[in-house]
């Protein structure tokens, strides 16, 4: 690695020009920190959600940086920059729930940051970043629609089960699942969610857009409820929902563990490819 002289520092205003040349070098990879801009672009930690801290004089190009909020994603190539970054954040106590970037990223600086962070509750050391754009070549099912503002009590368990599914938690925590809940409100409201109902009002199929960003809509949270599974339901499903999303964003992105081999299938039928990889620490 790069010996670097310069110190990390918390990002201002000054920076914003070069956290976007940094984060357009892959507006796909980097989505999450470009949809935070869109909300901040005078980087206010208030509006961002965050901080965002860098390696590179003020008013110069930056070499790395991290966006350290309810996660911490890293931005940039540079691992000597982000390896220092990291050495900065273990000085403090954590407050992120995960670490989530580029696989090479994440492993410069998990090594650093476990001296202090760990251990983790899991590591998710490959997971394919994969994208498109082009809506599939396959019907899409009429069923699945946006979810209304009034279908969430039915849809809040779907999501419920999934996350803890997926994360191996339940997003229930010591408030009792109220900021959960508000966030499955906002993503219905913002028309970022999507579901197939049967015919008693439950869901059967499920997703949303969790980032939407200049140059992806990222999808998050994809379940089919397990007496449905194995039915073929998920690819018309799919279909469907990247038909919204593209309507929203000129490309489609997602990850997914590598070892998920059935999801892997069913996304290389729906046309998408692996575009990065990531990592993923959950604590």
């Amino acid at each position: 690695m790069t010996v670097i002289q310069a110190r990390p520092r918390v990002l201002a205003a000054a920076d914003e020009l070069a956290v976007r040349s940094l984060v357009q070098r892959d507006r796909v990879l980097n989505c999450v920190v470009d949809c935070r801009l869109q909300r901040a672009p005078d980087l206010n930690p208030q509006r961002l959600g965050g901080y965002l801290w860098g390696v590179g004089e003020a008013g110069d190009e930056l070499r790395a940086a991290a966006f350290c909020g309810g996660n911490l994603v890293p931005v940039g190539e540079d691992l000597a920059a982000l390896e220092l970054i990291a050495g900065q954040l273990a000085r403090g106590g954590r407050s992120c729930s995960s670490i989530v970037g580029a696989a090479e990223s994440v492993a410069t600086m998990w090594p650093v940051l476990s001296r202090r962070w760990g251990p983790a509750r899991a590591i998710r050391a490959s997971q394919p970043l994969l994208a498109t754009q082009a809506v599939p070549g396959i019907e899409p099912d009429p069923r699945v629609r946006r979810v209304r503002p009034a279908d969430l009590p039915r849809f809040l368990p779907a999501a419920v089960s999934m996350f803890t599914e997926e994360l191996g938690v339940s997003p229930i925590g010591p408030d009792a699942g109220r900021g959960y809940r508000a966030r499955v409100a906002e993503l219905i409201e913002a028309g970022r969610a999507f579901a197939r109902f049967d015919e008693q009002g439950q869901v059967e199929f499920k997703a949303e857009i969790g980032v939407l960003g200049r140059a992806t809509a990222q999808l998050q949270g994809v379940w089919v409820r397990p007496d449905r599974r194995r039915q073929g339901i998920a690819t018309a499903a799919m279909a469907a929902v990247l038909g919204y999303a593209l309507e929203l964003a000129p490309s489609v992105s997602l990850y997914v563990n590598d070892y998920n081999i059935a999801g892997r299938r069913l996304y290389d039928r729906l046309g998408m490819r692996q575009v990065s990889t990531l990592s993923t620490v959950l604590f």
